[in-house]
């Protein structure tokens, strides 16, 4: 029987019976502080679609990715903060924010960050069933970023709000594609409910755990101010701070 899982945007509860690997909305149910999550799949299951939700268990490393749909000015804060720490990140973008954004998706790359694909309009992919409308959901972010970088866009997908099927896996991977979701994240994403200092890291210090993906949104204010202290708490910790790329050849 699974235990409970706690969605990005909500939380359910899968009772016994439930086939969890058929569920469309990624979520996490963490045990013991310190201990890698249950996911409603597993890592071997998720690997045979070039899908992740968290690195390597055996060492103490750390992927911090960020989610972004729109700016709000809190972007540039963040980058100062990577840069401060010589920490990479990527940001999983909609197409619109890579196409009205493009001094930031530079800098992004200039500073050694990785801009990944969140689709075009952040729709619900698990609905989605028709091949080409899924291909154009991905290849035009894909599109803008060119335009921009004059490079091909990495190849590395995030299901908007986590939702997602197997067929969506399938064919995210015919694409190309690496899929990833997350080990650790917390409500964030919200900017007229912005956490603590005390909410956040009562989440993201005792929730750590070796290999993990970390979710967190560029739009929050707590994470601009915050993320100074996280990563040198995490530094503290032992943790390194790992590139996406890794999964390449995972």
């Amino acid at each position: 029987m699974r235990r409970f899982f706690i969605g990005c945007l909500i939380i359910s509860l899968l009772l016994g019976g439930t086939d969890a690997w058929a569920a469309e909305n990624w979520g996490l149910g963490f045990p013991n502080p310190g201990e890698t999550p249950v996911a409603p799949a597993t890592v071997e299951e998720l690997k045979e679609f070039d899908a992740y939700y968290i690195g390597s268990t055996e060492e103490q490393v750390i992927y911090l990715t960020f989610d972004g749909g729109y700016e709000n000015g809190n972007t540039e804060p963040i980058l100062d903060t990577l840069q401060a720490h010589n920490v990479p990140a990527a940001f999983f973008l909609v197409g619109t924010y890579i196409q009205n954004n493009p001094a930031l998706i530079r800098r992004m790359v200039d500073e050694g960050h990785t801009v990944a694909n969140h689709t075009m309009g952040h729709p619900n992919m698990a609905a989605i069933t028709d091949k080409e409308r899924f291909r154009r959901e991905l290849e035009e972010p894909a599109a803008h970023y060119k335009a921009i970088i004059g490079q091909p866009m990495p190849k590395f997908y995030r299901p908007p709000e986590g939702k997602y099927s197997v067929e969506n896996l399938k064919l995210a991977k015919e694409l190309g594609y690496i899929t990833l979701f997350w080990s650790l994240a917390y409500v964030d994403w919200n900017d007229d409910a912005q956490p603590s200092k005390e909410q956040a890291f009562g989440k993201l210090l005792p929730r750590i755990h070796p290999g993990a993906i970390v979710l967190l949104h560029n739009t929050s204010a707590t994470n601009r101010a915050i993320l100074g202290e996280l990563i040198q708490a995490y530094k503290d910790m032992g943790y390194r701070f790992g590139c996406i790329s890794e999964f390449e050849t995972a």
